[in-house]
Formats: C-alpha cells, sequence, structure tokens
C-alpha cells in the first residue's frame, strides 16, 4: 500500500499553528514512508470562504517548506462529483430525499431538549416512498442512511479503540436544499476519489469519523487510518487562541522567527523522542510516527520556541539566515546591495539576536546613517580628550591598503599602544563614533561591515559633534 496523507484547510482564515501542526504530521508521515502528500481546500461554505485565505494558507505552507505532491484541490471545483455520488446513493437506496420543513425539525428538537434527549432527526422521511413527500423538484435535503444497528470501530491511531454505536447516530444531511455538499459528505467523497490511506487531524474531529466511515463503507471504499490529535493549549490552559499571541503562522515569520525553529517546535507539541529536543527535518521525517503522539492536550511555551529560534539563528547556514533576514531588513526600508553582503552581517550577529526583527534593526547600522547618538554613551564616550585618538585612527583608517579586519584591528592597538590607551578605551568612542550608541559587534568586524566611506564620514560627524559643531 502507497501512504497517501492530505492537509485539507478551510479557507476561512490564515494558516494558523494547530492546522500548521496537523499538516507538518501528515507531511512527515508521507515522507517518512515514501508518500504522497495532498494539500486540498475545502471551500464549500461560500460565504466565509474567500481567496485571500486561500492565498494565506499557501503562503504559510511555502514558507514553513511543506511541499504537497498533488494538489491544491478545491472542493468548489468538485460539486458535480459530489451531486454525482449522492444520486449514486440514492438509486441505491443508501440515502433518501428528505422534505421535513425547518419547522418542524425545530418543534422537533424543542421537544426532544424539553425532554432531556439528545436532538436528532428522528427519520421521519427515512422508509416512507419519495413520492409520498413530493416532487423531487420540490425543497428537499438529501440524507444519508446510517446503519441503525452495530457499531463503528475507530482503531484510532492517537486514541486508540473508540467504538461508536449506530443507534447513537442519525441519518446526516449530505446535500442541502441549495445542492451544497455537507462538510461530511465532500471530505468523504474526496478522501476515496483522492485514495487517502492515513488522515492526520484534530480530535475535534473524532466525532464526525463514525458517520464518514458508514458512508465510505456505503460507497464500498475502504476508511483510511485515522489520527485524532489532541489539541493545543495556551499557558493558561485553555484553548490557544489570538488572546494568547501569534497564532498565524506568518505572524511568526513577521516576528522574526525561522520557519525551521517552528517546525522543530511543533513537531515536539505532543510528539517525542527521547529526550531529544532539536531536529533536523531529515531527523523528523526519520523518526516520526503518528502513533507516537502523546493523546493529551499540549501547551504553547513561547519562552521555548525562542529559545529555539535563538539556536538556529546560531547554527544555521549563514546562506540561509540571510535569505530570511532579507525579507526583515527589506521591511525596514534597507536594501542590501547598499552595503556589506548579509551573510557576512548574518556571521557578525547571529550571537546576540533572538530573532530576525532583532538581527535586523540591530543591523540597519551598516546600511544607513543614524538619527542621533544615544545621550548617556555619548556623554560618556564622546569627550574633547578622545579627539586627538579618533584624529589620529581616522588618518590611518584612510590609509589604510586593506579593508579587512586584521588590518582594521592592527590600526585601532597602534593608536592605543601609542597613547597609552587601552584597547576598550579607544573602541568604544569609536563605537559609538560608528553606531550612535556603545553596542555592536567586535570593534574590527563593525568597522569592516560599515566600509571606508561610511566610518570616516562617521567619524568625522563624531569630531564634529564632540567640539559643539
Amino acid at each position: 500500500m502507497t501512504v497517501r496523507t492530505r492537509f485539507a484547510p478551510s479557507p476561512t482564515g490564515y494558516l494558523h499553528i494547530g492546522g500548521a501542526r496537523t499538516a507538518l504530521f501528515s507531511w512527515l508521515y508521507a515522507r517518512r514512508h515514501g508518500g504522497t502528500f495532498i494539500l486540498r481546500i475545502e471551500d464549500t461554505d461560500l460565504e466565509r470562504s474567500t481567496l485571500e485565505s486561500v492565498n494565506a494558507i499557501l503562503e504559510g505552507m511555502t514558507w514553513l517548506g511543506l511541499e504537497y505532491d498533488e494538489g491544491p484541490f478545491s472542493q468548489s471545483d468538485r460539486l458535480g462529483r459530489y451531486r454525482e455520488v449522492a444520486q449514486q446513493l440514492l438509486s441505491a437506496g443508501k440515502a433518501y430525499r428528505c422534505y421535513c420543513s425547518k419547522e418542524r425539525l425545530e418543534t422537533l428538537r424543542n421537544a426532544q431538549m424539553a425532554n432531556k434527549e439528545k436532538p436528532r432527526y428522528d427519520g421521519h422521511c427515512r422508509n416512507l416512498p419519495q413520492s409520498n413527500h413530493g416532487a423531487a423538484d420540490a425543497p428537499h435535503v438529501i440524507r444519508f442512511k446510517n446503519p441503525i444497528e452495530g457499531a463503528v470501530v475507530v482503531e484510532d491511531q492517537v486514541r486508540g479503540r473508540v467504538v461508536f454505536a449506530n443507534s447513537e447516530l442519525d441519518d446526516l444531511v449530505i446535500v442541502r436544499t441549495d445542492g451544497m455538499p455537507t462538510y461530511n459528505f465532500a471530505v468523504v467523497v474526496d478522501d476515496s476519489d483522492m485514495r487517502v490511506t492515513h488522515v492526520v487531524r484534530g480530535d475535534d474531529h473524532l466525532n464526525n469519523t463514525p458517520r464518514q466511515i458508514n458512508i465510505l463503507q456505503a460507497l464500498g471504499a475502504t476508511p483510511p487510518v485515522y489520527a485524532h490529535v489532541p489539541m493545543i493549549l495556551g499557558e493558561d490552559g485553555a484553548r490557544l487562541s489570538k488572546r494568547h499571541g501569534a497564532v498565524s503562522v506568518m505572524q511568526y515569520r513577521e516576528e522574526g522567527y525561522l520557519p525551521e525553529a517552528l517546525l522543530n517546535y511543533l513537531v515536539r507539541l505532543g510528539w517525542s523522542h527521547g529526550d531529544k529536543e532539536i531536529f533536523s527535518l531529515d531527523e523528523m521525517i526519520a523518526l516520526f510516527d503518528s502513533s507516537d503522539v502523546n493523546n493529551s492536550a499540549s501547551t504553547f511555551n513561547p519562552g521555548k520556541l525562542i529559545w529555539l529560534n535563538q539556536h538556529y539563528i546560531k547554527t544555521s547556514d549563514a546562506a540561509h539566515v540571510a535569505h530570511h533576514l532579507s525579507w526583515h531588513m527589506g521591511r525596514l526600508g534597507v536594501d542590501p546591495s547598499t552595503g556589506p553582503a548579509l551573510v557576512e552581517v548574518v556571521q557578525a550577529q547571529r550571537e546576540r539576536a533572538k530573532t530576525l526583527v532583532e538581527m535586523a534593526q540591530n543591523s540597519v547600522i551598516f546600511y544607513r546613517e543614524f538619527e542621533a547618538y544615544d545621550e548617556k554613551a555619548a556623554a560618556k564616550h564622546l569627550k574633547q580628550d578622545i579627539a586627538p585618538a579618533l584624529t589620529d585612527l581616522r588618518g590611518r583608517f584612510a590609509a589604510l591598503p586593506e579593508w579587512s579586519s586584521e588590518a582594521i584591528h592592527q590600526a585601532v592597538m597602534d593608536v592605543a599602544q601609542a597613547r597609552d590607551m587601552k584597547m576598550g578605551k579607544l573602541a568604544q568612542p569609536l563605537r559609538v563614533a560608528l553606531c550612535g550608541t556603545d553596542v555592536s559587534p567586535p570593534i574590527d568586524v563593525t568597522v569592516r561591515l560599515i566600509g571606508r566611506e561610511r566610518t570616516l564620514r562617521r567619524m568625522d560627524r563624531a569630531l564634529k559633534y564632540i567640539f559643539g559643531g
């Protein structure tokens, strides 16, 4: 059997963290078993589905690197197929037209609630000849004729064996009055047509599973293997939502996270492999199994995600980090081509940045002038007694035959020694002169990245500032 998994989001908003984890688990399972990963857009809710949301989902998948092998398919393009299958069930006597009015159904529901019974359809139209109800073109829904006896057994990879008595399931509406398929019916047709073998989804869908299995069996299809993963909670124990912070995948991009840091964090939300915390994508593929997913809810810990992000910023290939940093520099209005190569910036800044936003903000100094000096730093370091050393150093910088960290470091050392100064007594004023603040990478690296022309210009500015110009 070739493994075929699917991720099937509804385009009614962004790709949220819970959806991204489901997509990741499905993707990993397919990749580990040499299978196929399908992306399906479940957009039969035409009022709430938007093209903007579809694009947001695709953008999130692309940023995370979760490539799909087939798709994206849209349910709105398959409406004819759903009607065809519904007619097939009608013809086989496995579904029926229901002409019950909304008023009758509401009265039935109210009576059941008053009697403290579970609200459910009473099968009024199930066994009566269809001709007794009116013409086929009169307003009606189509209901699936659910088995009355027996039980549906779900051998869930996460939850274990779950048994549902058919007597607890009513006759599900599969096609609405307007001809649109319901969620449970469209999913079944899609999973059957697309030969899906394994379904990973949130455990809020568990109660849909017996209904879907019964329809699949009525169609003569083999139900997939299910894995219902628990929900994600905020640190307060409530279901993860906007009030807990970022829940959109692309918002994490905006906040400066690397995609592999988020993937590593998501895979550990409910799944583990011993005490291992850091997983490369190849390791995730080799080790992940949905049967190892914990059946209890996971708590989202922003501090742990920050820790992982810092780890990946420090250890990932500098060119890869630079690729993602470029987007953040652009958001700050910086054109990276006007200064040092971003790879060099990453190498200089990676030890002191937790996010790419922080790295970008701290790196603007290499590309454009700062507006003003930090008042405390300038008052402490840009004093008249340092002016002769800065003037001397400016001259040496201007005369350097090559603009390298080694040459720059030697020039600073020579001036400090000639004037009987400690290195730091010269490096800090130089740092303030060039950056406007007393915090930056090592001074020789900072000067090299700023470049000769900018360095000389900023030293002139600092000398002018010292003398009140």
